[in-house]
């Protein structure tokens, strides 16, 4: 029999819904608009489950979660005007986050137009900008289209893809056909070149080597290369914030992660500049501060391995090679034998340097409620941290064991973003603990969500810095002479807010009551709000 009299008739949103599916996705994420009620309907058909959230903004950062869980790509939802326009910030974050995001919105049909125009702007031209590609659905193409969006949006560098779907196109019956499905690439190793054997001879040459390691192994999933490497030859490893945890941050070989404090760059970049060799391993600089732009001296043996060329002009390096980061770095430490000549002492001292600039030891203050909760949470515990001077203290002291193990938003740095991505993750992998660290300000953003996590049952611990201040940017006011302007606030009641909207919530100032609130918390059936209080300029000399 031939396909046609075989198969179903499909419209255009069931094609769609039916290639997300294929492609891993599970969860959608977004706000209900007439424009897009077709494509709601395919998405549950087909067994993907539609998340109903207070703001598209959120939605997105939700889908984000997921991605980090499940490599599938996130999928957010809005309708027309409005829904679309309260995305944008989230879409530039996924461009560079490198989130494979694909961004579906409802729009009027084109011959509407021309005469209508309630809500109506163009998406197209609005998101181009910010989005890898944007596609208007066009009936007799759609199975093509969406194949072609999901590849764009997974190859490197991964990031969001928009998908503009009018209304009678969404219903308009397909023409059926075989599946077009493209074959991803194979990843390649790069070919015996002058470049290569000048890599391995100062591989081989190498005394005090160090990798520097980035976005980029994430995406690419060659995080256990990258760790048996570093195991292997006893490499210090520097991560990025986002790259933390591709190899288990309690090896003595690694120092932790850099981007945005200039206190743990006197000791990270130090170790570069001390360094023989720097293997930069699918390093992308957009995560890191100004003091990072050229941190190695001129004529330093640096070798970049890189998902995608370099022009961004944070750094330079005298051989780059473009390609799998995982495949290339196997390929040119293959057979090597590296006598290193860091000691574990020297190592030791380092991490001892680290901890004593943040102060983990501290009776109460903002990093002993980080270490705290890391020693309370089950090791497998997953976080993800708000934007502000916590995430800078937190990505210097929390502890991953796994990649993707501390979700948020380096790149563009959103505030508003933890709550979502933990509620995300959640979704995604049920039986995992997961934690959410804000400010107060941060929370304040989002705190409409805890409803969403009320209504579909996600039992996320929220824990909040209290200190009523826009602490980073306080102390940026202090230190640049300037006064005290519209950074403080009143005071909020987190833990009432909590209890209002469904969840449990604590109020807490020692080591003892937050330790409390934990074991409560994973005890409950519902989600939890801790709100930690501590003093204003906490943070001070320790960020």
């Amino acid at each position: 029999m031939s396909a046609s009299q075989t198969s179903p008739a499909l419209n255009a949103a069931q094609v769609i819904a039916r290639r997300l599916k294929e492609a891993g996705v599970r969860h959608a994420f977004g706000m209900p608009g007439g424009e897009v009620l077709t494509m709601m309907d395919a998405l549950d058909e087909v067994g993907i489950d539609f998340v109903l959230v207070k703001h598209e903004n959120c939605g997105g950062f939700m889908a984000e979660g997921t991605y980090h869980r499940t490599h599938a790509p996130g999928v957010l939802i809005a309708t027309v005007g409005p829904g679309a326009a309260n995305a944008f910030n989230v879409i530039a974050n996924a461009q560079q986050d490198r989130v494979p995001l694909i961004f579906l919105t409802g729009r009027v049909d084109p011959s509407e137009t021309y005469t209508y125009t309630h809500q109506v702007f163009d998406h197209a031209a609005a998101f181009g900008p910010i989005v890898k590609a944007t596609f208007t659905a066009a009936s007799g193409a759609i199975d093509v289209m969406i194949d072609k969006a999901v590849a764009i949006a997974l190859e490197d560098p991964p990031g969001p893809v928009h998908i503009d779907i009018p209304i009678a196109v969404a219903r308009t019956l397909e023409p059926v056909t075989a599946p077009v499905r493209r074959v991803r690439s194979a990843p390649m190793a790069p070919a015996a070149s002058p470049a290569f054997a000048q890599a391995r001879e100062w591989i081989a040459q190498a005394r005090k080597p160090v990798v520097l390691a980035g976005v980029e192994v994430l995406s690419q999933q060659c995080a256990p290369q990258v760790a048996d490497l570093v195991r292997a030859h006893r490499l210090p490893l520097i991560t990025t914030y986002k790259a933390k945890g591709i190899v288990d941050e309690r090896d003595p070989m690694v120092l932790g992660g850099a981007g945005l404090s200039p206190r743990a760059d006197e000791v990270l970049i130090g170790t570069l500049q001390d360094a023989d060799l720097i293997v930069l391993a699918g390093y992308d600089p957009i995560e890191m501060r100004t003091g990072w732009r050229d941190p190695w001296p001129p004529g330093a043996h640096v070798i970049e391995v890189t998902a995608v060329p370099n022009t961004h002009y944070m750094h330079q390096a005298p051989l780059s090679f473009v390609g799998h980061v995982g495949e290339t770095m196997t390929a040119l430490f293959a057979g090597q034998q590296i006598v290193s000549a860091w000691t574990s002492a020297e190592l030791d001292a380092k991490r001892q340097a680290l901890a004593k600039i943040f102060r983990a030891a501290e009776a109460w203050g903002p990093a002993a409620i980080v270490d705290t909760v890391r020693r309370t949470m089950p090791a497998n515990t997953l976080a993800s941290a708000d934007s502000g001077a916590h995430r800078i203290l937190l990505s210097q002291v929390w502890q991953c064991i796994e990649p993707h193990g501390l979700m948020q938003s380096t790149g563009l740095c959103t505030m508003g973003c933890a709550l979502p991505l933990a509620m995300g993750a959640k979704l995604a992998s049920p039986q995992r603990p997961v934690v959410s660290f804000s400010g107060d300000a941060g929370f304040e953003m989002v705190l409409g969500e805890l409803a969403t996590a009320r209504d579909r049952k996600i039992g996320v611990i929220c824990v909040v810095f209290v200190d009523q201040s826009l602490a980073l940017i306080e102390l940026k006011q202090r230190s640049s002479g300037m006064r005290n302007l519209g950074v403080e606030f009143g005071a909020t009641d987190f833990a009432g807010a909590a209890r209002a909207l469904g969840g449990v919530g604590f109020e807490v100032n020692t080591r003892e009551k937050l330790a409390d609130a934990l074991r409560q918390s994973m005890a409950a059936d519902t989600f939890s709000v801790i709100a930690c209080h501590i003093k204003k300029r906490d943070y001070d000399e320790r960020i």
